[in-house]
């Protein structure tokens, strides 16, 4: 899988294959033999009789630790290592004993080491079953093994610095002599900051300032240029870079420079140490889902019996105009899409739809559809629960809702969202995409999000789960108190239970 010009991210995979059953002409109405069943309810017995302590449990003496883990290749996850196979009278015991006597041990291998949820079975009960597909081959990979790596050396690097902060230019400045002249890399950043003016003037910084290559956003592509970005300062400038790349995005190292964090994990203090680890590979990185985002103009005819549903709560489609819709705007939002009332002082109005079904309308300031990334951004000052960016998901957290019951809900990945103005909507809403690029919606314009297929390759500084906790603890002092005093001796404890 590709993700930039230069690099590549290794990750194991659970492939599961669906097939459908095998009917063989001329044997599917033949009765089973006598031998065949006398075997089964021979087998169906001793199991019996072992259960209920009459017989020897088989095998009880097999040395576990000595053994690979009791369970079949296809339900282990992530990468298993074997020990050396043990003789055959030790390790013999069959998948279907071990089914039945440690179910515990079965659910524990399943979940070792893959931070995905174990594959669902799909047989239900005695009966019923999913219905088989033959051609569905699905890959779940396992994010814990996810892997940086590089298919070339990269030599074009992407320096994004949170301007107008003038602490930073030191850091910037000695980032890009290490880059220049110790890993002879050519180095990217913007116009606007080279031009500024605490760099111009300064002499001893003039012979690498020549080297730099500028662009300009919005006049200049550099998204086949790039093979790796380096984030100074805060939260925002990751932003930024995600907006720079419409497509494929090379891997992002963030250090943290700004005045909260969350999203930049490395410390400049050791930048030349870091920079080398992540050139030399095998970095973690963390796969940040983004937001497709299309703006309709013009999709929706302005009347009232057009814009009434169906009974199923379908809308009909004889109210779309294909010809007058025209996208005006494609974009990949990394954090989220904001729909507000912008300045008006009546309560914003908005329908929601989901994969063509009107789901609810949003009476309120606005509402948020959020990735996972940006659950820990403006849709938890709404009071959204935070999640993890490994999880596929896409969450819509209402704005103040005039409304006790309007709960924030995760839907699917894998849906499309339409968001437009109620037929009964006092006033326009305006729409932001991670805080930029905001604009009217009036009557007939639509706004459709879904999950893209482009996400930010964000590497981590120690692993995915650690960062993303330890960015909970030092950035939102997420569940900080004092710590309960421990009682002193058991008196204590009987009087306070008295």
């Amino acid at each position: 899988m590709m993700r930039g010009p230069a690099w590549v991210f290794s990750t194991h995979f659970r492939v599961y294959l669906l097939f459908s059953p095998i009917r063989i002409e001329g044997m599917e109405d033949k009765p089973p033999s006598r031998k065949v069943e006398e075997s089964g309810s021979s087998k169906r017995s001793q199991r019996q009789q072992e259960r209920q302590g009459k017989l020897p449990r088989r095998h009880k003496e097999v040395k576990r630790s000595l053994r690979r883990p009791d369970c079949p290749e296809h339900l282990s996850g992530g990468s298993v290592h074997w020990l050396p196979e043990q003789p055959e009278s030790e390790a013999s015991v069959s998948v279907e004993d071990t089914a039945e006597s440690c179910p515990k041990r079965w659910d524990r291998c399943r979940r070792g080491h893959f931070l995905h949820g174990p594959y669902p079975a799909t047989h239900f009960g005695p009966k019923a079953c999913v219905l088989p597909n033959p051609t569905s081959v699905m890959h779940i990979q396992d994010p814990a093994s996810q892997r940086l790596t590089w298919s070339k050396p990269p030599l074009n690097v992407l320096i994004i610095r949170k301007i107008r902060d003038e602490t930073l230019l030191e850091p910037f400045k000695e980032l890009c002599r290490f880059l220049v002249e110790e890993k002879h890399l050519m180095v990217y950043v913007e116009k606007k900051v080279v031009d500024d003016g605490s760099l111009m003037t300064d002499d001893s910084f003039s012979a690498i300032r020549n080297q730099l290559c500028t662009f300009r956003e919005g006049y200049d592509d550099i998204s086949d240029r790039i093979d790796l970005i380096i984030c100074l300062g805060g939260d925002g400038t990751l932003l930024y870079a995600s907006s720079l790349f419409q497509g494929s995005v090379p891997p992002v190292m963030a250090f943290h420079l700004g005045s909260l964090g969350f999203l930049t994990p490395f410390k400049f203090e050791s930048f030349k140490t870091e920079v080398d680890k992540v050139f030399e590979g095998n970095a973690a990185i963390i796969l940040r889902s983004r937001l497709r985002v299309k703006v309709v103009k013009g999709m929706f005819q302005r009347n009232e019996q057009l814009f009434s549903t169906q009974g199923n709560g379908i809308a009909p489609h004889n109210h779309i105009n294909n010809e007058a819709g025209k996208i005006t705007l494609q974009l990949q939002v990394l954090n989220e899409v904001v729909v507000d009332r912008g300045p008006s002082s009546y309560l914003s109005n908005v329908d929601l739809y989901l994969d063509g079904r009107l789901i609810t309308s949003v009476l309120g300031d606005g509402v948020i559809v959020s990735t996972p990334t940006g659950s820990t951004a403006y849709a938890a000052a709404a009071g959204a629960s935070m999640i993890h960016p490994n999880v596929p998901a896409i969450m819509v957290t209402p704005i103040c809702p005039h409304s006790l019951s309007f709960r924030p809900i995760v839907v699917p990945a894998g849906v499309e969202l339409m968001i437009t103005l109620s037929p009964d909507a006092r006033n326009t809403a305006w729409v932001s995409f991670d805080g930029r690029k905001r604009q009217e919606i009036q009557h007939g314009d639509s706004i459709k999000i879904t999950t893209s297929c482009f996400p930010v390759p964000s590497i981590c500084c120690h692993d995915l789960v650690y960062d993303w906790f330890d960015s909970l603890a030092q950035c939102l002092h997420w569940n900080i108190r004092k710590k309960q005093t421990r009682l002193t001796d058991a008196s204590d404890s009987s009087e306070t239970e008295n």
